[in-house]
């Protein structure tokens, strides 16, 4: 029989350990730098993600069109080359520098928008929201406009958060900025992105403290929008489709939404191995863009789809984070604004995919192959590690890790450098 002392010995001898972890992972969690490891490394494993898949999901329609198997994945990997320097620069600016860009930013992009009335504009699939800049090379000026509004919300929004309880303030200056980039993007019929625009600006107005009455007045601009698009017989049909019907024939209206529920179907548990997709050999339209998260399900199964989710999480979480704990009005409301983009963006793309929601052409951020869509999705995202890195404690954080890196790089090249032949002296031994 063992003494009432030695239980208690035993008892507290194994909390010890358990605390001790519980402790850690506190400790961690409430480091200054969280936010910013978290934007980072979630941001880094979709992009490499993205470019695998890319690869895997374009290979066979290039080599259709006589084209070199790499020919997307090259122009996917060009673009990501494209913007890592900008989404360097980006998270290296102080939130001073964004006000200062914000009104000069939204210019440009309002400039950018309506160059789609020129001879310059690129139309595809019924949409007017390209331009071409030389050949072989076009831009989606809508993308730019998403970071653009979304750094100007918050600096004017800020700037006005005391006044916000009254309309009049909410809609002056806000309101006709929103309506021009917003109405630019509709007359070129881009639906799926102004449904974003309107994700991005919900977002602002929440953070910023807008009282919920004027959210109705929101949500009225979405129910026009979607009036809008069910004003032509083939945006009515993909809305209604996913309520059943004739509109939903499997070989007409619905059909690249049950091959993209075939190909996840198919995938199960584990996958059918990466590039070894068999929905990708021209059957699922738009494989390596809007539809590249089925082809995910198929290749990479279940586990690769929850993957993706849970990078995405990861990043709504860090933004989250950044929100609760940064000291600046204009951080929080830009941060809340990017964040129910890309976030957003990516729910409705997976909610496609699933026909849970209508097919409207939006990528899934960081993944699917476009352009402008990435580089702009790269410089929203370095946005928001700068003020991660702007966070309270955070700067001096990552500035003593990086000097302790550097002292240990110091001492372990001195002593490489002595072991490959100088003479050892006293000072050695």
């Amino acid at each position: 029989m063992t003494s009432p002392s030695i239980e208690r010995k035993g008892q507290t001898a194994s909390a010890v350990p358990r605390q001790t972890l519980r402790d850690s992972w506190a400790s961690h969690w409430d480091s200054a730098v969280t936010s910013y490891y978290l934007m980072v490394g979630a941001s880094a494993l979709l992009l490499v993600l993205g470019l695998v898949m890319v690869l895997s999901s374009s290979s066979v329609d290039s080599l259709a069109a006589g084209d070199s198997p790499y020919k997307v994945f090259l122009n996917q990997a060009q673009f990501a080359l494209m913007g890592l320097p900008l989404m360097i620069v980006a998270s290296r600016i102080r939130p001073g520098g964004y006000r200062r860009i914000a009104w000069p930013a939204l210019a440009v992009a309002i400039f950018l928008q309506l160059l789609i009335f020129t001879p310059l504009a690129v139309g595809t699939k019924g949409n007017l929201n390209w331009i071409s800049l030389g050949p072989g090379l076009t831009i989606q000026p809508s993308e730019f406009s998403k970071v653009a509004l979304a750094v100007w919300l918050g600096v004017v929004l800020a700037r006005k958060q005391d006044l916000l309880h009254d309309w009049k303030h909410v809609a002056i200056p806000a309101g006709p900025a929103v309506g021009v980039v917003v109405g630019l993007v509709m007359v070129g019929k881009d639906l799926g992105t102004a449904l974003i625009f309107v994700l991005l600006v919900a977002g602002a107005l929440f953070v910023a403290g807008v009282p919920m009455r004027i959210f109705t007045v929101l949500a009225v601009a979405t129910a026009g929008l979607v009036a809008i698009a069910a004003s032509t017989s083939n945006r009515a049909g993909r809305i209604f489709a996913i309520f059943g019907g004739e509109t939903a024939d499997p070989s007409g209206i619905g059909y690249q939404t049950q091959r993209g529920l075939e190909a996840l179907g198919s995938g199960g548990f584990a996958g059918v191995g990466l590039g070894a997709s068999r929905e990708k050999w021209s059957y699922l339209p738009e494989a390596h863009n809007d539809f590249i998260f089925a082809v995910i399900g198929e290749e990479l199964g279940l586990l690769g789809t929850l993957l993706v989710l849970l990078l995405f999480a990861i990043l709504g979480i860090a933004m989250v984070r950044i929100i609760r704990r940064h000291p600046e009005p204009m951080v929080k409301i830009t941060t809340a604004a990017i964040g129910c983009w890309i976030i957003g963006q990516a729910l409705i793309n997976i909610g496609v995919v699933i026909g849970l929601v209508p097919v409207i052409g939006v990528p899934l951020p960081l993944v699917s192959a476009g352009g402008s869509a990435l580089i702009a999705t790269m410089l929203a995202l370095g946005i928001v590690i700068s003020f991660a890195r702007d966070e309270p404690g955070a700067r001096e954080a990552l500035a003593a890790r990086s000097s302790v890196v550097r002292r240990s790089i110091a001492v372990v090249g001195g002593a490489t450098w002595r072991r490959g032949g100088r003479p050892t002296t006293s000072d050695d031994k």
